[in-house]
């Protein structure tokens, strides 16, 4: 541009004052146009103060709405959490101040504005044309809501019985009691049907308000969660009044004096309390359960208020157990084996005689079963941690807040069964491991540690891969015009080649023909499906015995003498509810890594 304009000056032209301007000018003026038109507006440029432009202040504020609804939904979740757990605490001391009506009323306003806020959602996203746009495929698979629908419904099963139940203490008890199991029936109605249908959504508008509500629906599962745990381990430990009966207790016996209600002040006014309470008793880890899966869900939904989804890199992934046998064969015959030595062992403890010798083989027996489980397990995770070496699929390098949030729920909830182990290890060392039972229990804490760790490395590393990609052979189609490049062929000759092609390409595409065309199977990716299954039926087991009654950690009273009853309880009812969380969620990460291999 310079040198046009130089050269203007040197030999000046009167191409503009005739109007017909020459070759140069034009040029020229063709220049400044798209220098023109490459600048900036000037309207979004920063001025001479330093102010920013317009779309730098939008994305300015939008940033700072942003920061400032992650802000004020997660001081909501803490203050929740932290008053959920005062209370709940409180109310499980037997002398304390705070009643357990106390804590359900809590809970009843808890649950009502969580329903609130739900129904108003679910309206509000029906009513928006573009309230929702982009849909997280990632999130809330389909087996996955099947589990929650599946866990809702027995939980609202076990607050008929509730009902049932509470109704024969009217006449002696507070109408709270009955009101919550209501309300919560209410609540799992609703919450069931807004994580069905909404689980994948990643909101746009009214983003803050979203996020607010979804972090009072996963605080509320939160406490849920905290208050069924507390009343649960209720059922299995009481604190004896008296040093002698520290080795066998009976807490599930017990449960009425603790929670107070249907003891000798306050009579039951039908026949059917004692029914209905063994009834709901056994449906407390589904209750659990459910919390849990609902509280996840809605911190994926939480991660996903903003969020892009992108379509384009999400797998379609089929589902399919035909091409598996022996990994569901042996899982199978696994779970109906611990189910037997289960309910032995159950029977056996529960009995009122003092025989202890058939205790302790019934304890036996329970260790044994533990161990053989865990050891095929270790050894099959071993197998699959070398296949992944010689495995070369691609990591997944894509955020996917689900799958951060598998990954942290996996290794937090394994915390609290490594430290029931690693307490067990310790007191049988220092205790010399002397009888039969401490060795057992003591090779039962070695390989529930190393089970532990290698499964956590398998499925993270299952869940890190991308799925596998069907090889399909290459079909090469000969080209009959090709066959003699140097002859021109009659209109006759040609039209029988066309005849014999149709004949050649008909014959490929029918289903008789279609069977010499599967895809090549992968003996990598066989093996991994067998593993999974089988590690998925395994965790189901180590979930069933825990989850509805097992405590071996006091009908054995090694631990117990060593660390004393009341720090020996506190370790375990902390740490069992996760380790029982830590089997369920290890069966949903185990499917996912199935489906992907």
């Amino acid at each position: 541009m310079r040198g046009i304009m130089w050269l203007n000056i040197v030999n000046p032209c009167n191409c503009m004052t005739s109007g017909n301007p020459c070759t140069t000018c034009s040029m020229a003026a063709k220049e400044k146009e798209m220098e023109e038109a490459q600048q900036p507006n000037k309207t979004e440029t920063p001025g001479p103060s330093g102010s920013t432009s317009e779309p730098d202040q939008t994305s300015s504020t939008s940033g700072i709405s942003r920061n400032w609804g992650w802000m004020v939904s997660g001081i909501i979740c803490i203050n929740i959490l932290i008053l959920g757990c005062a209370l709940v605490s409180g109310s499980a001391q037997n002398n304390a101040q705070i009643k357990a009506s106390d804590l359900q009323i809590f809970l009843i306003i808890l649950l009502l504005l969580t329903s609130i806020w739900m129904i108003y959602y679910i309206i509000y996203t029906a009513r928006e044309e573009n309230a929702v746009v982009y849909r997280d495929g990632h999130a809330g698979p389909v087996w996955l809501r099947g589990g929650l629908v599946l866990f809702g419904l027995l939980g609202i099963i076990m607050d008929i019985f509730k009902i049932a139940s509470y109704v024969g203490y009217l006449h002696c008890e507070s109408t709270v009691k009955i009101v919550f199991p209501a309300v919560q029936l209410v609540f799992i109605s609703i919450q069931t049907y807004y994580l069905w249908r909404h689980a994948k959504d990643c909101v746009q508008l009214q983003k803050n308000i979203t996020r607010c509500g979804l972090m009072l629906t996963l605080s509320t599962n939160l406490v849920l969660w905290m208050a069924v745990v507390t009343e649960e381990s209720l059922h299995q430990t009481t604190v004896p009044d008296y040093s002698d009966n520290i080795t066998k207790l009976y807490g599930r016996n017990l449960y009425i004096n603790s929670v107070k209600f249907g003891d000798d002040k306050c009579k039951c006014s039908h026949s059917s309390c004692g029914i209905f309470k063994d009834a709901y008793y056994y449906l407390y880890p589904f209750n659990i359960e459910y919390s849990l899966f609902a509280s996840a869900m809605a911190y994926v939904m939480w991660k996903n208020v903003g969020h892009v989804a992108d379509v384009h890199n999400q797998h379609k992934i089929k589902f399919r157990f035909k091409d598996v046998f022996l990994g569901p064969v042996v899982g199978g015959l696994l779970v109906l084996t611990g189910l037997v030595t289960f309910i032995v062992y159950e029977i056996e403890m529960k009995k009122s005689s003092a025989d202890t010798v058939k205790k302790d083989n019934a304890l036996m027996m329970h260790f044994i079963m533990n161990i053989v489980i865990l050891t095929l397990m270790t050894v099959s995770i071993v197998i699959g941690c070398a296949i992944y070496k010689m495995d070369h699929r691609e990591r997944v390098s894509e955020k996917n807040p689900t799958r951060s949030l598998d990954v942290g729920l996996l290794v937090g909830a394994s915390l609290g069964q490594f430290i029931i182990s690693y307490f067990s290890i310790v007191a049988m060392v220092a205790t010399g491991a002397k009888s039969y039972l401490n060795r057992l229990n003591l090779a039962w804490g070695i390989l529930m540690v190393t089970q532990l760790g290698l499964q956590n490395f398998f499925i993270i590393e299952g869940l890190h891969r991308e799925p596998f990609h069907e090889v399909h052979p290459a079909t090469v189609i000969a080209n009959p015009y090709t066959l003699q490049p140097q002859k021109e062929l009659s209109s006759l000759e040609a039209s029988h080649m066309d005849t014999k092609l149709s004949e050649v390409l008909t014959a490929q595409s029918l289903p008789s023909h279609r069977t010499n065309h599967r895809p090549k199977r992968l003996w990598k990716r066989w093996v991994l499906k067998e593993i999974c299954v089988f590690l998925l039926l395994g965790n189901i087991i180590l979930w069933i015995m825990p989850a509805f009654g097992a405590r071996p950690q006091f009908d054995h009273d090694a631990e117990t003498k060593f660390y004393n009853f009341s720090m020996w309880t506190a370790v375990v009812n902390i740490g069992l509810p996760f380790g029982i969380f830590y089997r369920m969620h290890s069966v949903a990460s185990l499917f996912e890594v199935f489906l992907t291999s």
